[in-house]
């Protein structure tokens, strides 16, 4: 069956969720270079969706679904619960076509897929705004009250934020009820630590960290190119990439990574 039965499925269902599992288990991606963010998300996605459909009709029946789960069976990984204590689990979520009900969907899936009860550390990359349209406190308020719910229900711990400048860091800070505690700064955009963020970052007890993300990781276009290359003749412009979780699970007393990986969600539109 193959790409044949894979096309079927993908036609019949609404919504795909994809999980790469641990990358670390892939061999194929661990003697290559280390690639962009952008470049390795696209790989992960490629090989997912060619191994997952090489699978179709060998193991899997052809029953229609609305949610199609699509992993690779074999880097799937939970976290062994004696082992929690000893790790931390974090994530960044990358908001893409989705509006802010869309991070319980993230933070519960990547729960169930690393077998834990919560996330020691949410991150949220600036959601995508209109061109010519500045990111605002306003805009940003629905994505941060939902993460403060998740905060408040145990979910996650600890919840960051991405790319703020000096006045949106402290706009949302006052604001918020669950305070930030991490702000990522793209060294691409500024070589220096900007010193008003800096200052008012330890004032306030906010952890500043840096990060090499793209602003835009997975856009629709890319997200449709790689569907289309991966399974033969699929209807690659009907899907829609709602967001992206990039999780690490980290040892604790050594600070090396034990698992990393990526989920995805995206939605077929019906017209």
């Amino acid at each position: 069956m193959g790409t044949e039965g894979a096309r079927a499925l993908l036609e019949g269902a609404g919504r795909l969720t994809l999980q790469t599992g641990n990358l670390l288990n892939w061999g194929c991606l661990r003697k290559k270079c280390p690639a962009t963010p952008g470049e390795e998300v696209r790989d992960c996605i490629q090989k997912t969706l060619t191994e997952w459909s090489s699978k179709i009709g060998q193991d899997q029946n052809q029953e229609t679904l609305e949610v199609l789960e699509c992993t690779v069976a074999q880097a799937i990984e939970k976290i062994n619960p004696e082992e929690r204590d000893e790790l931390k689990v974090s994530a960044k979520l990358f908001v893409v076509g989705s509006n802010s009900s869309s991070i319980r969907d993230a933070v519960d899936l990547a729960c169930s897929a690393l077998g834990v009860a919560q996330l020691d550390s949410v991150i949220i990359a600036p959601p995508p705004v209109e061109d010519g349209t500045n990111l605002s406190l306003e805009y940003l308020q629905p994505y941060w009250k939902e993460l403060e719910n998740l905060v408040q229900n145990k979910k996650i711990v600890a919840i960051g934020t991405s790319d703020l400048d000096k006045t949106l860091l402290e706009q949302l800070y006052l604001w918020a009820q669950v305070k930030p505690s991490s702000n990522q700064v793209n060294l691409a955009s500024c070589c220096v630590m900007p010193p008003d963020l800096t200052a008012f970052a330890k004032e306030c007890d906010i952890q500043l960290l840096t990060h090499n993300d793209p602003k835009e990781l997975l856009c629709e276009a890319s997200f449709q190119e790689v569907l289309q290359e991966s399974i033969q003749n699929v209807k690659a412009n009907k899907w829609i990439p709602l967001w992206l979780l990039r999780y690490s699970v980290i040892v604790k007393s050594r600070g090396i990574i034990k698992s990393k990986g990526y989920i995805i969600q995206a939605k077929r539109n019906a017209s």
